[in-house]
């Protein structure tokens, strides 16, 4: 069972992001405030559980949410800032969203910057430790996974649907064969290699 909250008596919100390490396509974080006490022994971090579930847990965590919001940073924002402020910004987009004000905030991982002098916590694989992380994650997942879906469909031949954007070799074999598509974070080694010459995709 995961633990309800990190900091005692305040409005908590925990926040995760998705596709960090991927190839293409924006970087999503979401930010959750859950009710206190909350208790659901089926949510996890979103690496732990099928497509189906997470899906199902997205409906369940947006109705028992006090509060929810997703936050986005595009590709060409990522190759300015790089990907580690990509995902913070990704989060306080999120924060800045959420229609309860939340008194501090907790993180998966261990980088973070302050977030309107509110106080902060990270915690290495924290979506398998906090409810509100692990919420954070399956909304960041899910709705990431469903802008790559629809990537996928304006360039089939990257294969989105099955990798969502992460560096699969048939994701590689495709950038070689095609070149890259807008959506390419050209800042990355996008063939793994020394190979730097890439074209765009029609």
């Amino acid at each position: 069972m995961l633990e309800s909250h990190y900091y005692d008596g305040l409005i908590e919100a925990g926040c995760d992001e998705a596709g960090r390490g991927c190839l293409a396509g924006s970087v999503y974080a979401a930010a959750v405030i859950l009710p206190p006490n909350y208790e659901n022994d089926l949510l996890n971090d979103s690496k732990q559980l099928t497509e189906k579930r997470r899906y199902a847990l997205r409906e369940q965590i947006e109705r028992d949410a006090i509060a929810w919001a997703v936050g986005i940073v595009t590709p060409e924002e990522i190759d300015k800032i790089n990907i580690l402020n990509a995902s913070i910004l990704a989060m306080h987009r999120a924060l800045d969203q959420l229609q309860v004000r939340p008194e501090a905030v907790i993180v998966d991982g261990n980088k973070f910057k302050p977030y309107r002098e509110l106080p902060h916590t990270c915690i290495v694989k924290g979506d398998g430790k906090y409810l509100s992380i692990a919420a954070a994650s399956i909304l960041a997942k899910t709705y990431r996974d469903d802008y790559m879906n629809g990537l996928a469909d304006e360039y089939p031949m990257y294969d989105w649907r099955s990798n969502k954007g992460y560096p699969t070799p048939k994701h590689r074999d495709a950038i070689r064969k095609y070149g890259i598509s807008p959506y390419h974070r050209r800042s990355y080694n996008l063939l793994g290699t020394e190979e730097l010459s890439l074209n765009f995709a029609d």
